[in-house]
């Protein structure tokens, strides 16, 4: 989800890798099941890597519950992205850094407690104190109060938030340690939904079957089999689940999924295989969904070495950026399933959003003559050969990897120029990459946490931020960053977040390879399937006929 070791801020980077995870195969009794509004969906899934806590999921798999079982104060327009009240009443204030939150009455979770200013306080307080041990507890960074309950080295001095307050049942206030004008945007992100009393009363139950408050309740759950989810006839929200459930059934081999779907036996399939796309269309015609999505693939590069962090090397990474020719790769390899890269965020935010085509400029795109030349000027790659990591067990990474290399290579004349180095595994690669192990590139990746250009940027690019992989760092860059949030006008925010934005492009602290678009297929039992800009499935709208 959100941000592939979601991408920590890395919660994407993983995200993106696990996302086509899930064993085997549907029982054939999914799809059309009762027909209409009862009908059960069934659909491909792959397990969570963590328990279900809100504050301490940050993969696609898990994010894709959590989505279907929870509402927070914003949720984000499944066709736009647009950040729109939820729960939220109100989210106002008049400095950009002290917020008053109203919530609307009538909000419940499925066991019927109602849905009060404590059950985010209490919420927050839990996901950013540091004996709970929430991986997503830097989201709760910019509260004030935030380095005492979460230290970065040490004993906790405090157990909550001094900047939350609860006023009433439906109000509570929150001070920033800066200014953030686009904070309220953030919080439709799953780590910011509320917790019922039973989460802390009986925490092992509430594991084992969360409660939520949004429109499906989990009726089940066999670790490494499935999860069965039924529509919550009580949930009060004006986006009802259009459907009687989803039975989440998991896979290990997507290429197994998407057998089970053209066979009749599964209803949705939400990553189609790589080694399927020529052939998708042909199979499912117009029940075959290729959509944009928040996501971008690049190439990172280890600044924790000398030897790449260097005005030498700086050119170096121009050239190799120039080097690979992004059109022919994306349409010969991806199959219209990706589209070139002219910057470091995604088409999905929308110019409002802070996209800004073509931002990159020269440096992205394809130039054989002056690739070489900078490359050269530079004083060659570092190490005298660019080995670019990635994980062999998902993603069908070899393919475009080799292909990137083999422009490389034809661009150097040399064939030994660039070559790939496969990991096993998705957990050894990401291991040797979280902690500095890698001496040359790596595949890298983002998945959105939420629609906004900040969230593409200072996760990754901020010096030290937690998904920082390379280790970059750049003043300027940190200081139009932290200009941009302390704005108290969005489209202002949004220019100064584009020019901190224009320093990767003289900087190139990862090349920008590819947008990554959202791929599905579903059976012809069922209707109204559509990916969101998260490239999740919008699982309440999907009708069974």
């Amino acid at each position: 989800m959100r941000g592939a070791t979601k991408v920590r801020w890395a919660a994407c980077a993983v995200a993106v890798a696990l996302a086509a995870t899930a064993c085997g195969g549907g029982d054939g009794d999914g799809g059309g099941s009762g027909g209409g509004a009862d009908g059960i969906v069934s659909s491909s899934w792959g397990d969570p890597q963590n328990p279900l806590e809100p504050a301490n999921t940050n993969e696609v798999q898990g994010g894709k519950v959590l989505d279907m079982v929870f509402r927070g104060l914003i949720r984000y327009d499944p066709k736009t992205g647009e950040a729109k009240n939820m729960i939220a009443e109100s989210i106002d204030s008049t400095d950009s850094q002290n917020f008053t939150i109203k919530l609307k009455d009538g909000w419940t979770f499925s066991n019927g407690e109602k849905v009060t200013a404590n059950s985010f306080v209490d919420a927050w307080n839990y996901g950013a104190a540091l004996k709970n041990n929430q991986k997503n507890a830097y989201f709760f960074q910019y509260i004030e109060g935030y380095d005492e309950v979460h230290p970065e080295s040490g004993s906790a001095s405090a157990e909550t938030l001094s900047g939350l307050k609860v006023v009433d049942d439906l109000t509570f206030t929150a001070k920033l340690t800066q200014k953030f004008s686009l904070w309220p945007d953030t919080l439709g992100y799953s780590a910011f939904v509320p917790l019922p009393k039973a989460f802390y009363d009986d925490h092992d139950a509430w594991l084992s079957k969360p409660i939520g408050n949004g429109p499906y309740t989990i009726e089940s759950y066999a670790k490494g089999s499935s999860m069965n989810l039924r529509r919550w006839d009580d949930y009060p929200g004006d986006d009802k689940a259009k459907n009687g459930g989803v039975d989440l059934k998991v896979f290990t081999d997507n290429n197994t999924a998407y057998t089970d779907l053209t066979a009749g036996n599964l209803d949705l399939v939400d990553d189609v295989p790589a080694s399927q796309l020529r052939n998708v269309e042909a199979d499912l015609g117009d029940r075959y969904i290729n959509t944009p999505a928040g996501i971008i693939q690049t190439l990172a590069f280890p600044f924790y070495e000398e030897e790449w962090d260097t005005d030498d090397a700086r050119k170096v990474r121009q050239g190799l950026s120039m080097a690979i020719n992004r059109p022919q790769i994306t349409d010969q390899i991806f199959q219209k399933t990706r589209t070139p890269a002219s910057d470091w965020t995604s088409p999905v935010l929308g110019e409002e959003g802070g996209f800004k085509e073509g931002l990159c400029g020269k440096e992205c795109t394809y130039n054989k003559a002056e690739a070489k030349k900078l490359i050269d000027e530079g004083g060659g790659i570092p190490g005298g050969q660019l080995k670019i990591s990635y994980n062999a067990d998902t993603g069908s990474h070899k393919e475009w990897v080799d292909a990137v290399c083999n422009s490389i290579n034809n661009v150097m004349g040399n064939n030994k120029a660039c070559v790939g180095g496969p990991v096993g595994t998705f957990a050894d690669f990401r291991a040797q990459v979280s902690t500095q192990k890698l001496t040359s590139a790596w595949r890298a990746g983002w998945q959105m946490d939420y629609p906004l250009i900040q969230n593409f940027l200072q996760p990754l690019y901020y010096t030290n931020a937690p998904s920082n992989d390379g280790k970059w760092s750049n003043q300027q860059f940190d200081d139009l960053v932290d200009k941009a949030n302390a704005e108290s006008d969005k489209a202002k925010a949004i220019t100064t977040f584009q020019d901190a934005e224009k320093i990767l492009v003289t900087e190139m602290p990862v090349i920008p390879l590819w947008y990554q678009n959202g791929s599905a297929g579903y059976s012809d039992r069922v209707d109204n399937v559509a990916l969101n800009p998260f490239s999740v499935p919008v699982y309440e709208e999907i009708t069974v006929k």
